[in-house]
């Protein structure tokens, strides 16, 4: 007798719940939305990634209880790709580092959708906006289930698809779809590395699928030139998705998407892809060190420029943009150092005070009108905002790493492992410590200037009861909008003034100040317990830090953070004036700073301009004379020669048939007598 087959355990059949929950909300909405009145498209929306959380809980339980050496759990819908010896399935891995991230994507996520809810409330796109964030959540969410190279891919693709639709969402501003394309081709190039990785994975692995790959390349040699040029195609495609150093451009554009796009792309989803792709891939980075250390430089080369940069912009939501360029170059470099568990700890703390930053900023926006986006504009807003104002200088905190708040433990163990590997990533310790003190400094140079100081006229408007309604202009170019399509909605939220933002900001700010309680050192240790199983075989598992370093180095950062908060403070607050005259001293490296270390002019010298002279030089030169008038003019030209030509002889007459006639009859007689001669 058979032996019944084995029972499917929980967490699998969660995590499908999990993958196909905001998919479902994806089409119900984008199909049925002429019959969802008023804002139940955003409740349905909110509700699908609700589930997909509390399914995400569910798998986190049903693998706590599964022994350690259990937790990897594959599981097939059918097969995808079946040809010779290769047969890709559509199929998902759960594990902890799976569950890891479903929890973060999804409880964000579940946040930012309930935020839009009122945010969104008057904007034409209402129910178009909730189908793009389901299948944003949907496409995230595919990306770190999937189970092998390929559906990874799809994933990976689906993310950039998204995003380009998100940012680009009111397609009426120019500004708005330029920048959605900017993302959607800078990604394309992450895309390819993506795809060529895996075709060497292939190639020297001799499979595709997650578990099968990572258990041959143990045979692998370490240094393998192989294995090395997949891993540095890997992180071609990490550095595009999570906006580093060379391919950062895209993101501070990114902007120009609805405050919520940019709070779900920022914080838990698209960005930190890359830092979960090498996390994923850690095996192979383990054999190739060469590019591990790769990663681990320009991690540390971004988090510097960011910085610099976040030092002198006066754009609130670029400010943030590029603190989360600077956030995730931490994330890299944890990664790449192999703390897996630091880095991964530092990801779901991001998540929190990040997203929490960008919906302050969404606040303050509205209650500039939409119409502005400047700092200098802004200011005065504490008494008027007195929610807005808590729960930003929360989120800001933590981005300064203050100490006991959540980013405080995770940044600055990632900077301890950094050290404790010696060599190299010593020197790249300094410097992350270096852009720690630029962190806090430039995160209260936000809180000061957006809600101290004299109040703006629209902060006095508020506290007086009424939110200022300045005619639709477009905060970049100053353009007029119309509302009624592609363009932001007439009305403006507040979080003041509207439950569900409030409702997603509380527990945001909760989590910011108690985050990082999982993972004290001395104390407590849940992130890197929890994900043990995942990392079980690596070398450096058991290389940590002593307890001795990793409280000296929260030490070290506490104290960075707060002479950054003050020095923050004194320029700001007690000398005002001061940040001008330096800004005319140092008028050059301003300059510098300001203008993002002049990459995009030089991306558009050496990239744009010469595209866009190749494409003029095609359609102007090769399409017009070349292929209109030599190639297809040339064969054309003899036929309506011909054709004239018979059109001028068929004239009617029958003298001129008869003289025709003679006329060749003679031709034929004078040639053959000259033959025959």
């Amino acid at each position: 007798m058979m032996p019944p087959p084995p029972l499917t355990p929980p967490p699998v059949w969660w995590a499908w719940a999990v993958l196909l929950l905001p998919l479902i909300g994806t089409v119900v909405i984008a199909l049925a939305w002429k019959l969802l009145p008023g804002r139940l498209a955003g409740y349905l929306g909110s509700l699908t990634v609700g589930l997909s959380f509390l399914a995400g809980i569910f798998a986190y339980v049903g693998l706590e209880d599964l022994p350690p050496e259990g937790r990897e759990l594959v599981s097939s819908a059918f097969t995808y790709i079946g040809t010779g010896d290769l047969n890709v399935d559509l199929s998902i891995l759960v594990d902890p580092l799976s569950v890891f991230m479903v929890l973060v994507v999804t409880g964000v996520s579940f946040l930012i959708h309930v935020y839009s809810i009122a945010y969104l409330g008057s904007d034409r796109g209402y129910a178009r906006f909730f189908s793009y964030l389901n299948f944003f959540v949907f496409s995230m969410l595919l990306l770190v289930l999937a189970g092998n190279v390929v559906l990874l891919i799809v994933g990976w693709a689906f993310v950039g698809a998204a995003s380009y639709l998100l940012i680009s969402f009111w397609y009426r501003r120019d500004t708005a779809t330029t920048a959605g394309i900017k993302a959607f081709v800078i990604n394309v190039i992450g895309d390819v590395g993506l795809v060529v990785a895996a075709f060497l994975i292939l190639d020297r692995l001799g499979t595709l699928d997650y578990l099968g790959a990572f258990e041959a390349v143990r045979q692998v040699p370490e240094g393998d030139g192989t294995i090395v040029a997949a891993c540095l195609l890997l992180l071609v495609g990490a550095f595009a998705k999570s906006g580093q150093l060379p391919l950062h451009t895209w993101l501070p554009d990114a902007m120009e998407g609805p405050t919520p796009v940019s709070a779900l792309i920022h914080a838990a989803t698209m960005v930190t892809a890359g830092v979960y792709l090498i996390a994923r891939f850690h095996p192979l980075f383990e054999r190739a060190p060469a590019a591990a250390a790769v990663g681990a430089i320009i991690g540390t080369l971004t988090l510097l420029f960011a910085a610099t940069v976040a030092l002198v912009s006066t754009d609130l939501k670029r400010i943030i943009a590029y603190s989360t360029i600077s956030q995730i170059g931490y994330m890299i470099l944890g990664v790449c150092a192999f703390a897996y568990s630091a880095g991964m700890f530092h990801l779901m703390t991001h998540a929190f005070f990040k997203a929490l930053l960008f919906m302050g900023a969404g606040s303050v926006v509205s209650a500039l009108g939409m119409t502005n986006e400047s700092i200098d504009r802004m200011g005065g807003f504490r008494r008027a905002m007195p929610f807005t104002f808590a729960t930003f200088t929360i989120g800001a905190g933590a981005l300064a790493s203050l100490p006991l708040l959540s980013g405080f433990f995770s940044k600055d163990e990632i900077i301890a492992y950094t050290f404790h590997r010696g060599g190299l990533y010593t020197v790249l310790g300094i410097c992350a410590y270096v852009a720690a003190l630029l962190t806090a400094f430039y995160a209260f140079r936000m809180v000061f200037r957006v809600f101290f100081g004299e109040p703006v006229p629209e902060a006095e408007q508020l506290a007086g009861g009424e939110l200022a309604h300045v005619g639709p202009r477009n905060p970049l170019t100053g353009e007029e909008e119309d509302t009624d399509v592609g363009f932001p909605g007439p009305e403006h939220h507040i979080a003041e003034r509207s439950f569900p933002m409030k409702a997603a900001m509380a527990p945001l700010a909760l989590l910011a100040v108690v985050g990082g309680v999982v993972a004290i050192p001395g104390l407590t240790a849940g992130v890197e317990t929890f994900l043990e199983p995942t990392f079980a075989g690596s070398a450096y598992l058991v290389d940590r830090p002593p307890e001795g370093e990793q409280i000296t180095g929260l030490v070290i950062g506490g104290v960075l953070a707060l002479i950054g908060v003050a020095a923050a403070y004194f320029v700001y607050l007690r000398r005002p004036g001061l940040a001008g005259s330096a800004q005319r001293r140092l008028a050059g490296v301003h300059a510098f700073f300001f203008n993002a270390w002049y990459l995009n002019q030089l991306y558009d010298r050496l990239f744009v301009r010469p595209s866009r002279a190749a494409g003029r030089f095609g359609r102007t030169t090769v399409e017009r004379f070349f292929v209109q008038d030599a190639i297809m003019g040339g064969p054309s030209g003899v036929v309506r020669a011909g054709t004239a030509l018979a059109r001028a002889i068929q004239t009617g007459y029958l003298r001129a048939y008869a003289l025709l006639l003679l006329l060749g009859v003679c031709a034929l007689a004078l040639y053959f007598l000259i033959a025959s001669g």
